[in-house]
């Protein structure tokens, strides 16, 4: 099929981060795009701004009105599996027999015109996706990219190449929710981390690391996978692969890694060209460990070593990830989008690294109430790690609420004494109060709409 054939489409969760930059896509090419979400964002007024229909009611007679401007073969559906199966809409279209196609399986269709290089894993693959696709950039090669963030260099989550060109690259952050990340054959694949996650879908840890191993296999016969050595050590791989890590001796890594005035510096051993004295324009040693991933892919791809090192420097990464909101003498505040506990420690500790000495107030806020049943006892030893933590009620995201899992019930699993949960409200009323030394908000529900009122009161 050619996904660009139809003059219509329409997104059932047009906001989300992976939908909003298909959306963009098919605009790009002039096709009429619409869609719903359940809440107004600062990315759905961004994509309206843009010609793209938007609206946040389930509106069957709006839906019906829109449709009968073409023919049902005109139409093509995008929906994100976070979309509720009972949504009006959605039943409407399944009823009327439309074309709804997920949207990995649309991702999956663009990529096949191109050589794909997809970047999977529990944390970092949105960082890493972004990164790579800066590498490419900076190196004058031609690559179309669909990132999992805001990128601040670009401001975008869609980059956009030449599509007649055959060199033509295309950068994907591949999604393990839902086993999306096997509707891609990448001509180069990459696994950051293989933790569980979404065990709502997976069931178990054994069914995730079979989802990996599934990915793997998905790279194509003449084609590179680049892994990381704990992910090496943890899956069933055979296939010849890259091994990478942070500082282990591995094909790829850091060494040397030291830090100065809250920067890291670090030289990257290579097979290919070692690179002396590298520095990130992001913070966070997980940040170095993705950056040793990108630089392990530019130079698959021919991109020397001087081209590499300039761009690290110039990378300022993602929006909420790491991302520095305020930073003054007296206060820092650092925004990340941090919400499994992994994620959570590779924050925290960062932070400590840089900031050694300093106090460290974390307002985090749990994503979906499975998630926090699942990694409870893990969830309170990262955010033991914290001096102080302010917790927000659990955000549900597609759920409903479960008996018993609330942000009161981990609470009382963390061993630390300074603790609450408290209202957003509340939040900002601590804040405003209490002078911070560190403040970091962590989470990736809803809690981005604290950053500016955050901001304000800080600065």
């Amino acid at each position: 099929m050619n996904v660009l054939n139809y003059k219509l489409y329409y997104f059932l969760g047009v906001g989300g981060i992976g939908m909003s930059a298909l959306a963009r896509y098919f605009n790009h090419y002039k096709k009429k795009v619409s869609g719903y979400d359940k809440t107004t964002t600062v990315l759905t007024k961004q994509l309206e701004a843009e010609g793209i229909d938007c609206h946040y009611t389930e509106e069957v007679a709006h839906l019906t009105e829109l449709l009968s401007q073409y023919k049902k073969e005109e139409v093509l559906v995008v929906y994100t599996p976070a979309v509720p199966k009972d949504h009006a809409e959605y039943l409407f279209l399944l009823e009327n027999n439309y074309t709804i196609l997920k949207r990995s399986q649309v991702l999956g269709e663009i990529t096949k015109q191109f050589r794909t290089i997809a970047i999977a894993g529990t944390h970092g693959k949105t960082t890493t996706t972004t990164l790579v696709t800066h590498l490419l950039k900076s190196a004058g090669l031609n690559c179309f990219s669909f990132m999992g963030g805001i990128s601040k260099n670009y401001n975008t989550n869609l980059l956009l190449g030449d599509a007649g060109d055959v060199n033509t690259y295309v950068v994907v952050e591949a999604d393990e929710y839902d086993r999306s990340f096997l509707t891609l054959h990448p001509y180069i694949g990459l696994i950051t981390s293989c933790d569980p996650d979404h065990l709502d879908i997976y069931g178990d840890a054994t069914q995730v690391k079979e989802g990996y191993e599934l990915f793997a296999k998905q790279v194509a016969q003449n084609g590179i996978l680049i892994v990381k050595k704990n992910v090496d050590n943890d899956l069933r791989l055979t296939t010849k692969r890259i091994i990478y890590s942070l500082n282990l001796d591995t094909e790829y890594c850091a060494q040397s890694i030291r830090v100065e005035n809250a920067q890291f510096f670090y030289d990257i051993k290579s097979p290919v060209e070692p690179i002396s004295t590298a520095t990130l324009g992001l913070p966070g040693l997980h940040n170095v460990e993705n950056s040793i991933a990108a630089v392990a892919i530019a130079q698959q791809l021919g991109i020397k070593a001087d081209v590499i090192k300039t761009a690290l420097r110039s990378f300022s990464g993602v929006k909420r990830r790491f991302d520095y909101r305020v930073r003054t003498a007296d206060v820092v505040y650092i925004d990340d989008y941090a919400h499994h506990p992994e994620e959570l420690k590779a924050t925290i500790n960062s932070v400590k690294a840089l900031y050694p000495g300093k106090k460290i107030t974390g307002i985090f806020q749990p994503h979906l109430f499975s998630r926090t049943r699942d990694f409870a006892d893990d969830f309170a030893a990262s955010l033991d790690l914290l001096d102080e933590c302010l917790l927000l009620e659990i955000y549900p995201a597609r759920e409903k609420p479960m008996e018993g899992i609330t942000s009161s019930w981990l609470l009382s699993k963390m061993k630390s004494a300074n603790k609450r949960v408290l209202s957003k409200e509340e939040v900002l009323n601590e804040v405003r109060q209490n002078k911070k030394e560190i403040l970091l908000t962590m989470g990736a529900g809803d809690i981005d709409s604290l950053i500016a009122p955050l901001e304000k009161i800080l600065q």
